[in-house]
C-alpha cells in the first residue's frame, strides 16, 4: 500500500514489535469440541462466521439465532442452519471455492468469546436439517464444519469497548439509520429512506425464517 511509509512485512519484524505469546496461548488451542466448547456454543445465540474465495477476498458475516441454534454433530462436527437472508450467499459462494472457515462464538455478557477453525461444506441432508427447524420452518441449507482448532479469545477487545455496558452505549436517538444508509448506497434505484424502510420491515415481519 503506497499510502503508508512505514509497512510490516515479515514476521520477524512483527515480533519485534509485539513479542511472542506466552506458552499458555499456544497450549490452549485443542483440536475437538471438548465439553467446554459444547457448553460454551449451547449458551451462543451469535456467531460470526469468516470465510475467502479462492481470489482471497474476505467476508465475515453473522448468524445467530436462539442459544444453541449451532447443531454440534459430534467432536469434531458442527452445523449452522442457513436461515433466510439477503440471497447474496457471500459466505456459501466462498465455500465453494475455498472451504476454510473461521467461526468466533458470541455469549451477551461474557466478554470472552470461543474461536473455531477449520474446513467447511454446505449441506443439505434431510434428517439434520429437521433438527434444526426453527419456528415450524425446516432450513434448506446448512454449512457443516469439520473442526481443527477452537480456543477461547481474551477478553481485551470486549473490555476497551466495553461492549456489554449499557452506560457506555450511544443514546438512541444518534445511532446510524440503516434504511438511509441503504437507500444512500443503491442510489442508482432512488428508492425514498422510507421504502427501503418498509421493506427490511416486511422482511424482518414475514421472512425472518
Amino acid at each position: 500500500m503506497e499510502k503508508f511509509q512505514h509497512v510490516i512485512r515479515s514476521v520477524e519484524e512483527l515480533e519485534q514489535l509485539a513479542g511472542k505469546p506466552r506458552e499458555l496461548v499456544n497450549q490452549k488451542i485443542v483440536a475437538s469440541l471438548d465439553r467446554h466448547c459444547r457448553h460454551f456454543i449451547s449458551l451462543s445465540p451469535l456467531v460470526f462466521v469468516a470465510t475467502s474465495g479462492a481470489d482471497g477476498s474476505c467476508d465475515c458475516s453473522p448468524r445467530g439465532d436462539a442459544p444453541g441454534f449451532a447443531y454440534i454433530l459430534d467432536e469434531h462436527h458442527l452445523i449452522l442452519p442457513e436461515r433466510p437472508g439477503n440471497r447474496r450467499y457471500d459466505s456459501l459462494r466462498n465455500l465453494l471455492e475455498n472451504p476454510r472457515i473461521g467461526l468466533i462464538f458470541v455469549i451477551p455478557g461474557l466478554e470472552e468469546t470461543l474461536r473455531v477453525n477449520g474446513k467447511a461444506c454446505i449441506v443439505r441432508d434431510p434428517d439434520l436439517m429437521e433438527r434444526m427447524s426453527a419456528h415450524g420452518k425446516t432450513p434448506a441449507a446448512g454449512i457443516a464444519v469439520e473442526v481443527e482448532e477452537c480456543y477461547i479469545h481474551c477478553a481485551k477487545a470486549f473490555k476497551r469497548s466495553r461492549l456489554w455496558q449499557t452506560d457506555a452505549w450511544p443514546e438512541a436517538e444518534s445511532l446510524p439509520d440503516p434504511a438511509a444508509i441503504i437507500a444512500a448506497h443503491a442510489g442508482k434505484l432512488r428508492l425514498s429512506t422510507e421504502e427501503v424502510r418498509a421493506s427490511l420491515a416486511e422482511s424482518y415481519e414475514k421472512r425472518l425464517y
